[in-house]
Formats: C-alpha cells, structure tokens, sequence
C-alpha cells in the first residue's frame, strides 16, 4: 500500500463546490445501495448544497480536510467541536462527521491517511477525545474505526430522508 502520491490539505471557503461535488459522489457511493432513492435525494439535497457547505466551511468550529491524488480530489473529512453525546465520556471531544474516500481507492491505505491527518488536526486543535456515529449496517467502517482503535459507546438516531437509522457511537483519545 503506497500513498506516495497522496497530499491532504485543510479546506479554505473557495473549495465549497468541490467539497459539495465529493460529498455527494461518495455519499451516493456508500449508502445508495442501502436505501431508499428518495431518501437519498432529500438527505443529499438538505446535507450537500453548495450554501450548507459554505456555511459549514466558516463555522470556526468546524475543520475540512481535502485529499488528492495528484491533482484529483479523491476524498475528504470534516471534523466540528459542539454538540456531544452523554455516552462520549473522554475529555474535550471533537466529531468526526465524515470520512470519506472514493470507492475506487479503498484499501490503498488513503482512508487510513486521511484518519491520521484526521488525528492530527484534533490534536493541533487542543481535542482530546474523537467521537463518531456510524450506521450500525456498515460493517466496512465499523472495522475500519475499531482498527483505528475507536470504542463504541453508545448509540443515537441518524435521519436519512424519511428513514430513521441507528448509528453507533464510537470514540478513542487522541493522542494514543
């Protein structure tokens, strides 16, 4: 697994369309299958507009991380400090809101570099604690957090569209 030509960078207000464009090709490629189109649609629509993202990309609270093959946007990671579960219980907690790498590169280790990166952005941030909700049938990931030494905690509810999901919340300390 070589990541050579692999570069991630924090994301500035102007990446907006691209972050929108990615966010949708790779939600679509993961949970299409899984659920409803309509479901899908809505959720894209309300999660995925370019205004939500651009306004996601100013929250001071909120950290986007693009990653690129060469010059190809091939995934990207968002993480916001704020609103924490009772079951996270480690000391100041940063989400993980989204990992994501198009679907033609998993298992090329970028998933696993776009996490470290991850890490780190927490850590230079002052986070103590990740946390993350992942759906309960995506067992892919599920493995993928607990390889990265992520515990689960507890749940919560995830709205889809008109589907109501259930995630497992997971999380691990920063720095171990």
């Amino acid at each position: 697994m070589s990541t050579t030509g692999l570069r991630i960078r924090r994301a500035i207000e102007d990446d907006a369309p691209l972050i929108a464009k990615l966010g949708v090709r790779t939600f679509r490629e993961n949970f299409a299958q899984d659920n409803d189109p309509e479901d899908i649609k809505s959720y894209l629509a309300l999660n995925f507009s370019l205004d939500q993202i651009k306004s996601e990309l100013v929250d001071p609270s909120s950290i986007f991380l693009l990653a690129y093959e060469g010059e190809e946007p091939i995934g990207y990671a968002k993480l916001i400090g704020g609103k924490i579960p009772k079951s996270v219980k480690g000391p100041k907690p940063v989400e993980l809101v989204r990992i994501y790498v198009d679907q033609k590169i998993i298992g090329k280790g970028y998933g696993s570099a776009l996490m470290k990166s991850c890490i780190e952005q927490a850590n230079l941030a002052g986070y103590k604690t990740i946390w993350l909700g992942v759906w309960e049938k995506n067992e892919r990931a599920i493995k993928f957090y607990k390889k990265w030494g992520f515990a689960e905690v507890g749940a919560q509810v995830f709205v889809l569209g008109s589907n109501v999901q259930n995630d497992f919340i997971m999380e691990r300390l920063v720095d171990t």
